[in-house]
């Protein structure tokens, strides 16, 4: 029995990463006279896990990691106007409208009747607050955890505080890295729900033979696993 569902946001309940994906072009574009396209890239995704650990996830600490690597790229050849443009790149990421996946509104209805809904998010405080509350899913969580990480302690505590037992909850998300492997070392259940788009930050292998894992094509199909498993 299942009395406690975890839940990732972005590009879990709504897009994401495409918004991160044409920022990302957009960067490698105004770049392109000091850097191939793949090199810009490469570059801010290794600007981007150095960055991790004082940063944290979410829009403003990408627009830094954009920042920087553009003066790593430039030197002194980048202009302020060339700044100015990934700072309102950055800008536009924060105040994109929220989209939520196909479906998504059915099946948050449909899984709070199941059982208690926690969202469990890593990004900025306010830009994710702002979004679940633009998304009109709020009213369906009876928590909200916006975390700067994901990993197996984390999850217990959320278990213990929200009254339950690991094999009687399940976190499901698109990431392998942070949503599914974190939550089965914690001896919950781990359901992967694959993205379109990946952040090459949050890839990871699939565990083999692992009792707790699940894989579906869409968050839809989640109500009824659990009602197969009842």
């Amino acid at each position: 029995m299942i009395d406690l569902i975890c839940l990732d946001a972005d590009d879990t309940l709504w897009h994401n990463m495409r918004h991160f994906e044409a920022t990302e072009a957009a960067l490698a574009q105004l770049l392109a006279p000091f850097a191939e396209h793949h090199v810009a890239l490469e570059r801010l995704a290794e600007v981007e896990r150095r960055n991790l650990a004082l940063y944290g996830y979410g829009a403003k600490s990408f627009t830094l990691s954009m920042i920087e690597t553009a003066l790593e790229l430039c030197g002194d050849a980048l202009t302020a106007g060339e700044v100015r443009a990934i700072i309102d790149a950055g800008r536009s990421l924060l105040a994109h409208p929220v989209e939520l996946l196909d479906g998504i509104a059915e099946t948050i209805a449909a899984l709070r009747d199941i059982a208690p809904l926690v969202l469990v998010t890593k990004g900025d405080l306010l830009h994710q607050e702002s979004k679940l509350a633009a998304s009109g899913l709020g009213e369906h969580f009876t928590g909200v955890e916006i975390v700067s990480e994901k990993e197996p302690g984390l999850f217990s505590r959320l278990f213990a505080k929200y009254g339950t037992t690991p094999e009687r909850a399940l976190m499901a998300g698109d990431s392998m890295r942070s949503d599914v492997l974190p939550a089965l070392a914690a001896g919950a259940w781990g359901v992967y729900v694959p993205h379109a788009i990946v952040w090459s930050h949050e890839r990871a292998p699939a565990p083999s033979d692992h009792p707790r894992f699940v894989q579906l094509n869409r968050l839809g199909d989640l109500p009824g696993w659990i009602a197969a498993r009842t």
